[in-house]
């Protein structure tokens, strides 16, 4: 077997799974469950009938590129999007549809890091934990940029050293961020380009919390839109994933894109060729139905936005939860042990939350998750209302 394998470690739901094993919820709570980032809304029902409609072109193999049609709904959703000037996207060399960004993810840093002994991956602390196993499957370090509150949630590239910039291969940044909600503004952004200009390595934004925002006047600013104000107009350098999981409620369908350098998509195109990953014609076909429905993707938002307005009113007199710039989580600080206070909430309460310790990992000060939860407001708004009740009466009856 792959020896690299023993360097991955325990994903974080696993290591929820063993901490609730040893206690039990109250038999008479109905279990909320709060720690995955699975939306439960309605999905579009243009959408699934696109996909019913369609059941019969499951006779034919797809092609890894997909088809024209959809990288076309892409490209001009991502113009619409970030407000591009026409045909700044080229659907034929710039645009990749993919199985779901988890997958995309993790294949794209197999693809990217060139085998160098000494390459390394940087990533923010937390993070999605793909991006760390992609990099050590990849025979990459991963370089951990901590966002705290004391940063804003925002690495600061800054501190990173010269010597590490040259053995950056991959710089992953997520916006809106998860857990913690942070958009990253266009300076960050135009930052991080010069910085992958000079020292030639990737960015790579994964952008699948894009659609989900509170201020409708203030949707989240991307890597292309940077791009183009920077006079990159072929994306160099850079790649931006993108989902309908978050957007169109659709998590089943695993439907997402990669956009960017064309150099980049050529090549991890090739890869994904021998890789197997082609998506299936009748999801493709419904994905375009999404990816066109702006209307949805709205009602989407104000759904989320109703639960953020209801829930942290609850919980502010207990807990110092603030309302994210994006993004559907919480990212409360538990002012003690992260991990018992999921543990304790779980059997006082039968509501799940997934300890913040476990999204990141400690460096010379400490887990910058530590301390916290993140609390996934996925379930319907009056569900989410009643999770919130339940938290503030455990932390009242529980204080630190």
């Amino acid at each position: 077997m792959n020896p690299l394998l023993t360097r991955l470690h325990a994903y974080p739901f696993e290591r929820l799974a063993r901490l609730k094993s040893v206690v039990s919820a109250p038999a008479g709570l109905a279990p909320i469950d709060m720690w995955i980032g699975e939306p439960r809304h309605e999905p579009p029902a243009s959408v699934l009938a696109t996909l019913r409609e369609n059941l019969h072109r499951l006779g034919t193999y797809p092609t890894t590129a997909g088809l024209p049609e959809l990288r076309s709904a892409c490209a001009h959703w991502l113009e619409r999007r970030y407000h591009l000037a026409g045909a700044s996207v080229d659907a034929a060399t710039m645009v990749l549809p993919v199985n779901g960004t988890r997958e995309a993810l993790f294949a794209f840093v197999q693809a990217a890091v060139d085998g160098r002994s000494d390459a390394l991956v940087l990533m923010p602390n937390p993070f999605y934990q793909i991006y760390e196993g992609a990099a050590l499957l990849a025979g990459a370090q991963p370089h951990f940029l901590a966002t705290t509150a004391a940063n804003g949630y925002t690495p600061d590239l800054d501190a990173v050293p010269e010597s590490l910039w040259r053995r950056c291969q991959v710089l992953f940044v997520c916006s809106p961020g998860n857990p913690t909600g942070r958009v990253l503004s266009r300076d960050f952004l135009r930052r991080a380009l010069a910085l992958a200009a000079r020292h030639d390595f990737i960015i790579a934004a994964d952008e699948c919390y894009s659609e989900i925002y509170l201020d409708e006047r203030s949707p989240p600013p991307g890597l292309l839109e940077a791009c183009l104000a920077a006079g990159h107009g072929r994306f160099e350098r850079c790649v931006v994933f993108h989902s309908l999981s978050k957007r169109s409620s659709v998590p089943g369908l695993r439907s997402g894109f990669v956009c960017g350098d064309p150099e980049i998509i050529a090549r991890f195109l090739l890869y994904r060729t021998y890789h197997g990953s082609a998506m299936p014609v009748p999801t493709q076909l419904a994905s375009i139905t999404a990816w066109q429905d702006e209307e949805y993707a709205a009602h989407n938002r104000r759904l989320y936005q109703e639960k953020f307005e209801r829930v942290l009113p609850i919980l502010a007199p207990c807990l110092e939860a603030a309302k994210p710039d994006g993004a559907f989580y919480l990212w409360p600080d538990v002012r003690g042990d992260d991990e018992r206070f999921a543990r304790d909430l779980y059997a006082s309460q039968a509501v799940t939350v997934l300890p913040g310790s476990y999204l990141a990992r400690a460096g010379s000060d400490g887990n910058p998750g530590a301390g916290r939860v993140r609390i996934s407001l996925v379930p319907p708004v009056e569900q989410c209302i009643q999770a919130a009740e339940r938290i503030r009466e455990f932390v009242q009856r529980n204080p630190s």
